[in-house]
């Protein structure tokens, strides 16, 4: 385990006056399994069986909210003991558990084999199997394979794994085709919709996005495909379009009225789109956005913020604070710094903001601790000892679960932030 660096490490990015840090030593984190909770909901007849423990299956069960008696479009075959020991032939009981499955749920077009912390442990080869369950099931079904196992990643990554592996099997738009927009990253139906019709009135007729909503229909990428990340934590996805010849379009992320301005503009001008359009198009979003915004200002303007590294947002939503709500930023922490992708985030970062890439849990609750913010971000295993401090805190995961991108969900974003400020309000009177 590598010691964290030095106070002194922090340094200006070039270019820019935020100071960045590399931190390393242990870490808390929630695994990449997690992502299944929203990807099941988002293709709507894939499904996901993670290969792992009893331990991964109430981790999604409980994560998910799902009754007992809800059919979800996941689920888990069990490594057991026997398994563990090499009694058993995994690949046999893995091929027998997707038989039942296909013959059970027949409507299901595409299935994702998710590997988890113990089948890397016993060297369960997930693509192989994939291959296999795959060449056995076409034409009906196509069987793909990804990680989310915990062991070296973030749960975000989940995500981030499955777009990755959809990729090479996306089909090649034609040579002489006009450029095309591809908006990456999965996103609410509803904030979908609305992007949508923010494209077609700016005049992009032709916009796609990757997950599509069923198997059947996912996006043609090739050199005439411009996209957009809607999620800052796509970096493998992101590299995966670019070598089937896509090319990416600089911007911030769609977080607030600024964050969805800035990164609707950026789409138009590399199509484009005359001003006065654009100004059309965005400007009664602008408006509503800008209005829903105001009566969280109040509530957050001056309040001191701490983020723990978690789901790789971290960077864009305190863009958002400290520019639209005009909080204080303490410390910026992510588990994962692509700089390329996060540069424009980055320069609107107020001048000497701390962001910490990595992290030494252990000296960055003393930190925390020490700085006594007003609002702390972090993941669910810190929430209850710093609660118990007496902190404010925001789980992350749930910026996650809750549609947060676009105009019309600029205030539910705010009122996340506002909501843990005003019960503790509430507590002390």
């Amino acid at each position: 385990m590598n010691a964290p660096l030095p106070a002194a490490h922090f340094a200006p990015l070039p270019g820019c006056d935020v100071e960045i840090r590399q931190e390393r030593g242990q870490r808390a984190v929630f695994c990449g399994l997690t992502g299944i909770v929203w990807l099941h909901r988002k293709i709507q007849d894939a499904f996901f069986l993670v290969v792992g423990s009893r331990t991964c299956a109430h981790l999604i069960q409980s994560a998910a909210g799902v009754m007992i008696f809800a059919e979800p479009r996941f689920a888990t075959a069990i490594i057991d003991e026997r398994d563990l020991a090499g009694l058993a032939d995994m690949n046999e009981e893995l091929d027998r558990v997707v038989s039942r499955l296909i013959e059970r749920r027949p409507e299901i077009k595409l299935l994702f084999l998710v590997g988890s912390c113990p089948s890397e442990v016993i060297k369960l080869d997930l693509s192989r199997a994939a291959l296999r369950l795959s060449s056995r099931l076409a034409p009906t079904v196509r069987v793909l394979s990804y990680s989310g196992s915990g062991i070296e990643t973030t749960f975000t990554q989940g995500e981030d794994a499955c777009l990755a592996a959809l990729v090479p099997e996306l089909p090649s738009s034609d040579a002489e085709a006009p450029p095309a927009l591809l908006v990456v990253g999965a996103l609410a139906d509803v904030v979908e919709d609305q992007f949508a019709r923010l494209f077609s009135e700016m005049g992009l007729a032709d916009v796609r996005f990757l997950p599509a909503r069923r198997a059947g229909e996912m996006p043609a990428v090739g050199r005439d495909t411009r996209f957009l990340l809607a999620q800052p934590f796509l970096a493998d996805t992101a590299r995966a379009l670019e070598e089937r010849g896509a090319c990416r379009i600089a911007a911030p992320f769609p977080l607030g009225a600024e964050g969805t301005t800035r990164w609707l503009r950026a789409a138009a001008d590399a199509f484009g789109v005359a001003p006065e359009r654009f100004e059309a198009a965005t400007a009664p979003g602008l408006k509503r956005a800008r209005r829903a915004l105001a009566p969280y200002q109040q509530q957050l303007t001056g309040k001191r913020v701490f983020f723990f590294p978690d789901s790789q947002l971290e960077v864009p939503l305190a863009r958002f604070l400290s520019r639209e709500m005009e909080a204080e930023l303490i410390e910026v922490g992510t588990p994962y710094l692509h700089r390329g992708h996060l540069a424009d985030e980055i320069a609107l970062l107020p001048r000497g903001t701390r962001v910490t890439e990595g992290q030494s849990l252990d000296d960055q609750m003393d930190r925390c601790r020490a700085a006594r913010p007003d609002l702390t971000v972090c993941g669910l295993g810190l929430a209850n000892p710093l609660e118990a401090e007496g902190l404010s805190t925001k789980w992350s995961i749930e910026l996650l679960f809750t549609p947060i991108q676009g105009y019309d969900q600029a205030g539910d974003l705010a009122e996340l932030f506002a909501r843990p400020l005003v019960r503790r309000a509430r507590l002390e009177v």
